[in-house]
């Protein structure tokens, strides 16, 4: 239960930690924040790790001269579309399998994914990148749709290059200014509750139908 409580304390105290990190790893930094975006976007079991907030805070700190806001940016554009391909090629791979197996998903369930990401396949990979949780669900559930890879790989990049340049710059232009800058606990608060948002409200949609 520690591990829980020391990760809830990295997610909303991540620009305590990130400082952490550049002090005592310097360089190699980049590849412990390449490992997490990576983790997030690429196993469907760590969707709890930060995704935009630490691109976010990652900004304030390039900001301020503490990192290189272009290597920032090559490394996480890099961890997230490998990430997604992973998760891709893991749904791939283990979904036929996983529907065989399952008592409560059905064949016709399969056939609707694969249908539902051959019409809506590209948006969803591109607009799941900006919401916690889907972030990491869409691209393991593309792979058992068995969405055209070619297809997938190209939104994959788009939302992926998408997701890292608003954030990661949002920070470091933002960042700079003295507000932000003194209240970067409450704006890292604010990034969590507005990437969550959709998902709330997709969920409240959902149960006011049934």
């Amino acid at each position: 239960m520690n591990w829980f409580i020391e990760l809830i304390k990295f997610v909303l105290h991540i620009d305590k930690y990130l400082d952490g990190f550049v002090v005592n790893y310097g360089v190699g930094v980049y590849l412990i924040l390449f490992g997490i975006v990576f983790l997030e976007t690429g196993l469907v079991v760590t969707p709890f790790l930060p995704g935009d907030s630490l691109l976010f805070v990652a900004g304030t700190f390039a900001a301020s001269g503490i990192m290189n806001v272009l290597a920032l940016f090559f490394v996480f554009t890099t961890a997230a579309i490998l990430g997604d391909t992973v998760n891709y090629w893991i749904g791939s791979y283990f979904g036929e399998k996983f529907f065989a197996k399952s008592r409560f998903f059905k064949k016709e369930h399969l056939e609707r994914t694969k249908e539902f990401y051959k019409k809506h396949g590209g948006k969803t990979i591109i607009l799941a990148r900006f919401i916690p949780i889907i972030r990491t669900f869409a691209p393991f559930v593309a792979g058992i749709g068995k969405m055209d890879y070619a297809r997938f790989l190209a939104y994959n990049i788009i939302g992926g290059v998408g997701w890292v340049a608003i954030l990661l710059f949002a920070g470091y232009y933002f960042g700079a200014i003295p507000i932000i800058q003194n209240n970067l606990m409450v704006v890292t608060y604010a990034i969590i509750i507005i990437s969550l948002l959709p998902a709330f409200i997709e969920f409240l949609k959902h149960v006011k139908k049934k």
